[in-house]
């Protein structure tokens, strides 16, 4: 019976290994995102509380 060509796992390997970088550094670029918007959203809450006058 013959057989198929002879696999390339190590070609597979490398490719594998660049995919699962790239999903971590979308993942990390995602946390950074969150981060960022986070501490933007809460300072400009300060701002907005800041700039209400007091009501007496």
């Amino acid at each position: 019976m013959a057989k198929g060509p002879e696999k390339n796992t190590k070609n597979k390997a490398l490719h594998t290994k660049l995919l699962n970088r790239k999903k971590a550094k979308l993942q990390e670029e995602k946390k950074e995102k969150t981060a960022r918007l986070k501490v933007l959203v809460t300072k400009m809450n300060q701002q907005k509380n800041n700039d209400q006058p007091l009501e007496s």
